[in-house]
């Protein structure tokens, strides 16, 4: 892996803007920024990436123990390396994800430079680019990318009880069973983090309610195929606008256990309690919202819509792809489900714990320029931003729906890349007067960190 030394920058009293130049910076080494340095790469870009902690150090530190790909690592993987000592079908295990994009960024030479957080960037006063303060000195850049993906900053809600004795963390933060205090574990959100962290501590043997909000619930598989085969087939990856109404819709789906398709009912069966969206606290105790078997009604919805625009695909191409009349069997409903519960006794029913699975947001805070909306959501066209210069890569539906998927990723960096070579391509252009003047080369263009190409 390229390191730079630690002299390549100025020291705190030699920060200057311009101090160091470079085309084009890209903030975050995570997949996105990975995708983003080979398509750079390729083109004969210049740039750096810097990345606060580690390559990929999410996967590494911000997922719990046992956590393994949603998808098989066939279709979750860069096209230029395929992850070794795994199946085509296996899903890989988080540090085997963290240890692919390590070594793939060491095969595409990626000029990475790791444990530099970058601080603050601003548009350069009177001149092309921006001045980029980093932890450890002032970059000059005609162009940065924002790779720092969608999981920024874990969101736990304000309904959140103000209550020191129960232990409440989010699931960016749950690691194993084994950090729970003994006793019952609410789990708020049934999106994939939270159905995965509810099974694996009900199979440790906790009592857990798990609450279930709407959601989207694919089969992980079908007639013989994968349901991420199914989406691609079916263009349904493609799709590059949200379903109105399915803006937070969350997508329960899981690879562990060799992966299998996730049916709550199946889960109510083996111990777990399934309750409504979770809607307030109030002395110490619970309110889940009366809707938790129309949340189910239309997971089902979602899922045999699926099977049936499979079974129509087979049919129209003549596929030979086996019958799988048992997909369509629905687990008897739980007593959970046919008389819900609205409200819940937290120290009565025992709960020690809550684990948020509510998602995250976006921290932007660092990059001040005019690219964002009113709320605070990046202004982009297919990761080009409003701010000219400025691009995002690894949001959620950047182009498509599958752009935060790895491969996903790995698409939208090339056509990241593409608008930047294009972009200068203009700026290097000479007119006729100006080529009769030989012009120094700029140094704007070029990297002159030490051992970065």
């Amino acid at each position: 892996m390229t390191e730079l030394k630690q002299s390549a920058f100025p020291s705190p009293a030699d920060r200057v803007p311009a101090t160091l130049a470079i085309d084009t910076l890209v903030v975050g080494a995570g997949q996105a920024g990975v995708a983003m340095s080979e398509h750079l790469g390729k083109l004969g870009v210049p740039h750096l990436v810097l990345e606060k902690s580690r390559i990929a150090e999410a996967w590494r530190t911000v997922r719990w123990d046992s956590l393994v790909t949603n998808g098989p690592v066939w279709h979750d993987r860069f096209p230029g390396m395929e992850f070794p000592d795994l199946g085509p079908d296996d899903f890989a295990h988080k540090d085997q994800v963290a240890d692919y994009f390590e070594a793939y960024a060491q095969m595409i030479d990626a000029p990475i430079r790791t444990g530099v957080e970058v601080k603050q960037v601003v548009r350069a006063p009177g001149r092309a680019g921006f001045i980029v303060e980093t932890s450890e000195g002032t970059i000059h850049a005609n162009r940065v990318v924002a790779a720092t993906g969608p999981f920024q900053r874990p969101v736990i809600p304000a309904i959140a009880p103000q209550d020191e004795s129960l232990l409440q963390i989010h699931s960016a933060h749950y690691r194993n069973p084994q950090q729970l205090p003994e006793g019952a574990v609410l789990v708020v959100g049934a999106g994939s983090s939270g159905v995965q962290i509810a099974d694996e501590l009900n199979r440790a043997g906790r009592q857990v309610y798990l609450s279930v909000g709407a959601h989207d619930r694919p089969p992980r598989s079908y007639r013989g195929r994968d349901f991420v085969w199914w989406l691609g087939v079916l263009g349904l990856w493609d799709l590059e606008t949200v379903q109105p109404g399915k803006e937070h819709v969350t997508i329960a789906v899981s690879g562990a256990h060799g992966g299998r398709t996730i049916d709550f009912r199946e889960l109510a069966a083996q111990g777990i309690t399934l309750v409504g969206l979770t809607r307030a606290f109030a002395g110490g105790v619970a309110q889940f919202a009366d809707d938790l078997a129309e949340n189910l009604a239309r997971g089902d919805e979602n899922y045999l819509s699926l099977l049936d625009a499979a079974d129509a695909y087979v049919a129209r191409n003549g596929l030979d792809l086996p019958e799988e009349p048992e997909a369509r069997r629905r687990f008897p409903e739980p007593a959970c489900v046919s008389e819900p519960l609205h409200h819940l006794d937290l120290a009565a029913a025992g709960v020690t714990s809550i684990i948020w699975a509510t998602g995250y947001a976006t921290d932007f805070s660092w990059l001040q320029v005019d690219a964002f909306d009113a709320s605070g959501k990046p202004k982009h066209q297919r990761g080009v931003s409003s701010e000219p210069g400025v691009y995002f890569v690894g949001l959620p539906w950047l182009s498509r729906r599958g752009s935060t998927f790895i491969w996903g990723v790995w698409h939208d960096a090339r056509h990241i890349a593409d608008h930047i070579a294009t972009q200068r391509t203009y700026t290097a252009y000479r007119d006729a007067a100006q080529r009769e003047v030989a012009i120094p080369e700029s140094s704007a263009g070029k990297v002159s960190l030490t051992g970065v190409r």
